[in-house]
């Protein structure tokens, strides 16, 4: 239960009140001994997958930094449509310019027409030759790709790690022009209602219980947050809702050009039309769910904790009853 009363387990509480509970969670909050596990694959399947952007594994020689941008292609003019911009949590959160050779349909008559082209993919090529990997040695069979080749036609793109001080966490959607490296996950072909979901404060609660740190620093995990997050049966009117949220989000970025989003989530610093978008969205994500705006952090915790185990309980009633199917079928 969330509500207190008294027990002889006892929560101390930052600001230095007490709270009396008949049982503590793992997550240091009132309710069961329950705890999300490292998931493969996610119990809403039906939401999208999360992954890895791409390895590069290259040696640095297949990226083009920001500074190298305009050199390159006036060297090597005909590279121009086989370079894509390239991002990672640093380039995506600070709005910074930095670029890869993306030769995924190239043939080898044209990769061998470009000189400049040839110097990358030959450094490359060393590189990966000479690691002490095995794995990272076969990659030396292609090096003019990198060890990934995702490129959907668009994604939810999300930070691998950000600052805590962080209301909301930044996340945005990239198009097929842009790469995204390892350093994001990515959610290939996501809709608008998706990200509203995910860029609202609901979710944001779930990731800081959930994820892991890198020091103090939010770091975002596919197996535990995204894979574990119970998303909600949705009716056509709420996605419509939700992609107006969306929509309102975006437009606020807009109206902000030239601010990353580092400035943008900047709490002290944040522009009060950005803000309110995000209420707005927050308002519409809780009455989604049906959580009162009045409830605190540890019950909204358990709530989507409770929902998180009954979708997991519903999975495994389903795998015994096809099990008992086959076993039933060989007898």
């Amino acid at each position: 239960s969330c509500t207190p009363f008294e027990a002889h387990r006892t929560i101390f509480n930052s600001d230095g009140s007490k709270q009396f509970v008949d049982a503590i969670s793992p997550y240091l909050v009132p309710g069961e001994s329950l705890f999300v596990e490292n998931r493969n694959t996610p119990i809403c399947p039906s939401f999208g997958e999360m992954t890895t952007g791409n390895r590069p594994a290259d040696g640095g020689f297949l990226i083009i930094e920001g500074s190298e941008y305009e050199s390159f292609i006036q060297d090597e003019p005909e590279s121009k449509r086989f370079i894509k911009r390239l991002i990672g949590s640093e380039e995506f959160i600070n709005g910074l310019d930095r670029y890869c050779l993306w030769l995924v349909n190239s043939t080898p008559s044209e990769r061998a027409s470009m000189p400049k082209v040839m110097e990358r993919i030959n450094g490359c090529y060393r590189d990966r030759l000479d690691s002490p990997d095995a794995g990272r040695r076969k990659l030396a069979e292609t090096p003019w790709l990198f060890r990934e080749t995702l490129n959907p036609e668009s994604a939810i793109i999300v930070p691998a790690v950000s600052s805590q001080s962080r209301e909301y966490l930044p996340i945005g959607f990239i198009g097929r022009d842009t790469i995204a490296t390892n350093l994001v996950l990515m959610i290939p072909n996501a809709t608008k209602w998706m990200f509203a979901i995910l860029t609202s404060s609901l979710h944001m609660l779930w990731m800081r219980y959930t994820c892991g740190r890198l020091k103090s620093d939010y770091r975002y995990s596919r197996n535990l947050v995204f894979n574990n997050f119970p998303w909600p049966e949705l009716s056509s009117d709420e996605k419509v809702q939700l992609e107006e949220g969306a929509n309102r989000i975006l437009e606020a970025r807009l109206e902000n050009e030239g601010s990353s989003l580092a400035n943008l989530y900047d709490p002290r610093n944040m522009p009060q039309n950005l803000r309110n978008a995000h209420k707005a969205n927050d308002a519409v994500v809780m009455k989604i769910y049906g959580i009162e705006p009045s409830m605190s952090d540890d019950c909204i915790f358990a709530e989507l904790m409770s929902r998180n185990k009954a979708i997991i309980s519903a999975i495994e009633r389903r795998a015994a009853r096809r099990a008992r199917r086959r076993r039933n079928n060989r007898g």
